[in-house]
């Protein structure tokens, strides 16, 4: 028989141990598929004592991950410390170092040194995999630099953190509003004790930029996403929406333009009817566009044990085949230098919802504003009558240019009627 791959994991959380009772749960089809056998021989994690719910008999530990994955017995290593810097980042490089392949689940360090390690990755001629480092067991990756390949792909885009779409679900269906849903999420363990890597969008930025980076073969360049995240939202706007015939999702949109890449996170409206309107929950969804396939959506759980070991040990048997696919989908001398494109040049329509004190001439004065800054108006809702006290007023512009949105939110703003920071949203097309 051949000899079997020796595989060391760097982390023994959720995703590690899930790695650890995968491989010995589907051992037998894993061997057939992947031309040998692949065993985890040796582990790393900070605390030996903890129960993690699978045997670590016969396996050598490592209280230095780093000694780790430069140990000469191991084939190739797995991290999944996570974090972009510090001792995950260490791993990662000392393995390259040593001319072993990596497997990593790890969105943060690849969207931030993504280029980096490719290079690294490169020069050693290893493989640095991460199908799971986006939308979890969503093999996504695979599918833009494999399945996809032939593609001239426009725009991808997606439901990239399932916490955030868990929250918006529970808001919808049930009117509540956002902090009652993140504390219920923390309890369910859906939400980590500081959210804010995911109800802040950076989370889902971290996944965009290095979609964005496969889809049009370009460095990886998480500095140039527009970031916005969902604290804002409320349920009185979840309610508007559903109105006017939308859902509200925080989306990640990478898209080909003639001016570059433009790359954005952020809430949007989508229509009810939309496909990706009707992914709920915890799921994770990515819709990619190309000349000759046209649009493909790819749905699944995006994180948790069994679907991030699913695509850990997806990475493991192409490791195992001898499969070395460049980390962005070409080589590095070989990518594109397409510039990014500010989030100021964008064109859409936009949801805005203002809280307002009820006395003639504020709907002039708000619209007035608008006209100023030549946005014009598709629809409002305003609600009956209230006369001095606080209402809310929605309106829908048609599409407009980001700047000249911005410059007129800041009039509206400084309006002494409007009691409120406004809350604008942008609405996607199906």
């Amino acid at each position: 028989m051949t000899r079997p791959l020796s595989v060391a994991v760097a982390g023994l959380g959720t995703v590690g141990a899930g790695v650890l009772a995968m491989l010995r749960q589907n051992a037998d089809l894993i061997t057939a598929r992947a031309g040998r056998p692949i065993a985890i021989t040796a582990v790393s994690a900070r605390d030996r004592t903890r129960d993690r719910g699978v045997s670590l008999a016969g396996l050598r530990w490592f209280d230095d991950p780093v000694a780790l994955a430069r140990d000469p017995s191991v084939d190739v290593v797995v991290e999944v410390i996570g974090g972009a810097q510090g001792t995950a980042r260490a791993v990662v490089e000392a393995a390259l170092a040593a001319r072993k392949p990596v497997v990593t689940a790890n969105k943060a360090l690849l969207a931030i040194h993504g280029a980096a390690l490719a290079a690294q990755a490169e020069a050693a001629g290893v493989a640095l995999a991460f199908e799971a480092a986006v939308a979890g067991g969503i093999p996504v990756i695979k599918a833009l630099r494999e399945g996809l390949a032939g593609n001239n792909i426009s725009k991808v885009s997606g439901i990239l953190n399932g916490t955030c779409n868990y929250i918006l679900t529970v808001m919808r269906e049930r009117g509540r509003e956002f902090a009652e849903v993140l504390g219920d999420a923390q309890k369910l363990g859906y939400a980590e004790t500081d959210p804010s890597f995911d109800i802040d969008g950076i989370d889902a930025a971290h996944k965009l930029a290095i979609l964005a980076a496969l889809a049009f073969g370009r460095p990886v360049a998480f500095d140039a996403v527009h970031v916005e995240g969902i604290r804002h939202i409320s349920a009185l706007d979840i309610a508007f929406a559903a109105e006017l015939g939308y859902r509200i999702k925080l989306l990640g949109i990478a898209r080909r333009t003639p001016a570059g890449i433009a790359a954005r996170v952020h809430p949007c409206m989508v229509p009810q009817g939309a496909p990706i309107a009707r992914v709920d929950g915890v799921f994770n969804a990515v819709v990619a566009e190309g000349d000759f396939v046209g649009r493909v959506m790819l749905e699944g759980r995006g994180a948790g044990a069994g679907p991030t070991a699913s695509a850990v040990v997806a990475d493991l048997i192409d490791v195992a085949r001898g499969r070395v696919t460049p980390v962005w989908g070409a080589q590095s001398g070989e990518l594109s230098g397409a510039p990014s494109v500010p989030m100021s040049a964008h064109v859409g329509a936009y949801y805005l919802r203002l809280m307002v004190v009820d006395r003639p001439g504020v709907i002039a004065d708000v619209t007035a504003a608008l006209r100023d800054f030549g946005i014009s108006l598709e629809s409002m809702l305003q609600r009956g009558r209230s006369p001095g006290e606080t209402v809310p007023v929605v309106l829908v512009t048609h599409e407009t240019a980001e700047s000249a949105m911005r410059d007129a939110l800041q009039r509206i703003a400084a309006l002494d009627v409007v009691l409120e920071t406004p809350t604008v949203i942008r609405i996607e097309p199906a």
